[in-house]
Formats: structure tokens, C-alpha cells, sequence
């Protein structure tokens, strides 16, 4: 092999190898985050995530066998996983209640029914089976404070994922209204209720609390038992009796105060659930009247409870 063909394959092996090197050490360090990776990329495709217009419930509600109807843009509206209402209410909704109450009031057998709606992906931290009961009940008391009597309010609640939040996780009226008229012959919703009554007096919500503890966690049956209260209270006029007992550790007359404010921290939580005050009686037993053995930790612990019941 010539010198000359020698050094012209040697300028070919340079370039080949300089091209080599600018693709490894430039194409894919210096430059792949714009240049090569866009060749990577031309073909992909882009799925944007998608974005639902937050749902805008009216205030409505009408009578089909009267003459009363309201509907306005304005609503209840609630946080994502909550129960509380958001203020300010519009003076619009305000108003609307009141020309309610005042509909109500010379239709003492009609009925206004609140629907409270909830999304599958929310976390119901209310006492309630579920979060659109929660926010029924919220509205009802807020109908109770307008001047609205609480027998003629029946509350709801349902699963419906068609509803959706806005940017800041707000829903806007996650709530339905309707007035029916009572058959005052038709005796059978409030049959219904006063067995469910009966049921509550004759087996009690029992919570139960470790030494020095005033914690509660429901289950799915004790949470029907407390809506079913609620239902009792508003509809009967009844009262809910809270009594705080305890086990025999310690000291009798600072056993009636823990059991005492037992009785209080449950009353707390059912008013913060939408049970009025004014509804509820507390008092403590301390430690007269266990139901089990003292002398075992089981006994004791069926014994550190609360019970609550309506009149």
C-alpha cells in the first residue's frame, strides 16, 4: 500500500471515528435533551390530562302539587371531604329559605327533602354512613336557623360522580331539593321511624374509650345508628342522653369526672356532625354500673364506655 493511499485511509478512519465520538460524547450528553431526543420523540403522543368544567347546581326547588318555586345560581357549596357549609351563604339562597319557611309554615303537610350528593373519591370523616347525608344534615340545620321546623326536613344522600370540583377542590350545590305533600291517612313513613326509634332505645350506640381516652371510631352499623338518631331528634322532638361510664381503676369520685367528660367529648362530636345542642343530655355513671368483670382487662374495657340513647 502506497504512502498515499495510507495516509488518505487514515483521514477516512479520523472522520468515521470523530463522528463516532460526536454522537456518543456530544449527540448524547451536550445536546440530548433538545437535538437527538427529539428524534426520539417525533412519533410519541402527547395525552394531555383532561380537564372538567366544575358542575354549578342551582338552588332549586319546587312543588309539583303547589305553586312554590325558586331557582337562583347560587347554592351550598363544600370543600372536597367536607361537611361544612362555606361562607358566606348568598343573601340569594338566604332569601330563598326564607320564602320557604314561610311556604312551609302554611303547608304544615308538605315536606322539604334535601339530597346531599358525594363523589366516590372523597373521605367521609363525618359520624354519618356517608358525606352527602353529612351535608344534608348540614343544610337542615342551617333551614333550622332560618326559622324552618326540623319535622318538616327529611335528609339524604347519594354517590354521584358526575358532579365535579373546581380548580381549588370546591363543589358548587352538591345538593338536590324537593317538596312532597304528606297523605295524612298514609301513616307508614312515620311508623318507619318510630320503629327505628324504638330500636335505638332498646339496643343503644355503645362507644367504647381506653383509660384516659376519649376517642371515637365508628363502624359502618354505628354510623347508621347515629343517622338514625338524628332522624329521631328532628322528626319526633326527642332528645339524645349521652352517659359516660367507666372501669373501677382509680379513684370513684374522679371516675364520675372522666366518664363526665366522656359523655362531653361525644357530645361535642355530635354537634359538630349536626345534632343541636339543646338536643343532647350528658351525664356520668363513673363506675356504678359495670356490665363485665373488673377483674380482667377485657372485663374493664367493656366496661370503659359510653352510651347514647334518646328519650
Amino acid at each position: 500500500m502506497s504512502k498515499k493511499t495510507s495516509y488518505l485511509l487514515g483521514i477516512l478512519l479520523t472522520i468515521i471515528l470523530g463522528m463516532i465520538l460526536y454522537y456518543f460524547f456530544c449527540c448524547s450528553v451536550c445536546c440530548g435533551k433538545e437535538t437527538c431526543k427529539q428524534k426520539e420523540t417525533e412519533n410519541e403522543v402527547i395525552v394531555e390530562p383532561e380537564i372538567k368544567e366544575a358542575t354549578r347546581n342551582a338552588f332549586m326547588i319546587s312543588d309539583a302539587n303547589g305553586d312554590f318555586k325558586i331557582k337562583m345560581n347560587d347554592n351550598f357549596n363544600f370543600k372536597k371531604s367536607s361537611f361544612s357549609i362555606l361562607n358566606p351563604i348568598s343573601q340569594n339562597v338566604t332569601n330563598g329559605v326564607l320564602k320557604l319557611k314561610d311556604y312551609l309554615l302554611v303547608n304544615p303537610l308538605k315536606t322539604i327533602g334535601i339530597t346531599g350528593l358525594f363523589k366516590s373519591d372523597e373521605v367521609n370523616n363525618s359520624a354519618y354512613p356517608n358525606l352527602g347525608l353529612a351535608r344534608a344534615n348540614a343544610v337542615k340545620n342551617y333551614l333550622v336557623s332560618q326559622g324552618v321546623s326540623s319535622r318538616q326536613i327529611d335528609t339524604h344522600g347519594k354517590l354521584n360522580d358526575d358532579i365535579n370540583l373546581d380548580d381549588t377542590n370546591t363543589l358548587f350545590g352538591p345538593l338536590t331539593f324537593g317538596i312532597l305533600t304528606i297523605d295524612a291517612s298514609d301513616t307508614s313513613v312515620m311508623n318507619a321511624l318510630k320503629t327505628a326509634c324504638d330500636s335505638v332505645r332498646a339496643n343503644p350506640l355503645v362507644l367504647h374509650f381506653k383509660t384516659g381516652q376519649a376517642a371515637i371510631n365508628l363502624t359502618t352499623e354505628q354510623r347508621q345508628k347515629i343517622a338514625d338518631i338524628s332522624h329521631c331528634v328532628d322528626r319526633l322532638g326527642v332528645k339524645v342522653q349521652v352517659v359516660g361510664h367507666t372501669d373501677n381503676t382509680g379513684d370513684a369520685n374522679i371516675n364520675i369526672g372522666l366518664g363526665q367528660k366522656r359523655a362531653d367529648f361525644a357530645k361535642g362530636y355530635f354537634v359538630k356532625n349536626g345534632i343541636l345542642e339543646t338536643n343532647i343530655v350528658t351525664s356520668s355513671k363513673g363506675q356504678a354500673e359495670p356490665i363485665a368483670d373488673n377483674e380482667t382487662d377485657e372485663g374493664r374495657a367493656e366496661n370503659r364506655r359510653t352510651v347514647v340513647t334518646i328519650n
